[in-house]
């Protein structure tokens, strides 16, 4: 069976979640103590010493990094291929929004520690460059109902975690009309599992 190394208010982790229970993977959970460290210390860098989460084992292999967790288990368990397309065209795509989800999205992160946890960020910052990707990504899904291929794919899962979080980072999406339709769309997805901050379907 999958083995989650992972911490339950992360979005990167709850992206991996998502992919899981859509799928109807069944995994263990082993959790990690994100505010006290334990993702510093010798038994876990001895798992990923990189230090980040999650980590995914699968029999012999262990990845980290979660859009690489995505593309792993959605090639490995959707035998209908639905979730991360086998052309090259698709794939591209997708890996455009995997991007996305690792790099511009993520400053809703530390913003989000700001706020919640009261971690030393320049909150302002964070926030001019968040609203940035929003109008981006508003604008994008003006006339479309997920991220890419006209269906739901492992782009709006590595999307939706930091997006869906953003009040907590102190950002509402009152401003961004589209996006939000989009994250009550996401909602809906059959196998769709909430997490502290982020509520099901309204």
């Amino acid at each position: 069976m999958i083995r989650l190394h992972e911490y339950e208010l992360s979005g990167s982790c709850y992206k991996v979640r998502l992919l899981l229970n859509m799928l109807s993977v069944p995994y263990e959970k082993v959790s990690v103590d994100f505010v006290n460290q334990q993702r510093e210390s010798p038994a876990y860098l001895e798992l990923n010493p990189f230090g980040d989460l999650p980590i995914l084992e699968d029999g012999s292999l262990r990845l980290h990094n979660a859009q690489a967790i995505l593309t792993y288990v959605a090639r490995k368990y959707d035998v209908f291929g639905t979730w991360y397309p086998s052309s090259a065209d698709g794939a591209s795509r997708i890996h455009q929004w995997l991007a996305t989800g690792s790099v511009d999205l993520t400053n809703l992160s530390p913003a989000r520690l700001a706020k919640v946890i009261h971690y030393p960020f320049n909150l302002g910052d964070l926030h001019a460059l968040s609203h940035r990707v929003l109008r981006i990504l508003d604008a994008h899904l003006e006339d479309r109902k997920w991220l890419e291929l006209g269906r739901p794919t492992i782009a709006d899962i590595a999307c939706f975690p930091h997006v869906a979080l953003a009040n907590e980072a102190g950002i509402s999406l009152s401003n961004f009309g589209y996006v939000s339709e989009w994250v009550e769309r996401f909602k809906t997805i059959p196998g769709f599992t909430p997490m502290p901050g982020i509520t099901s379907h309204s």
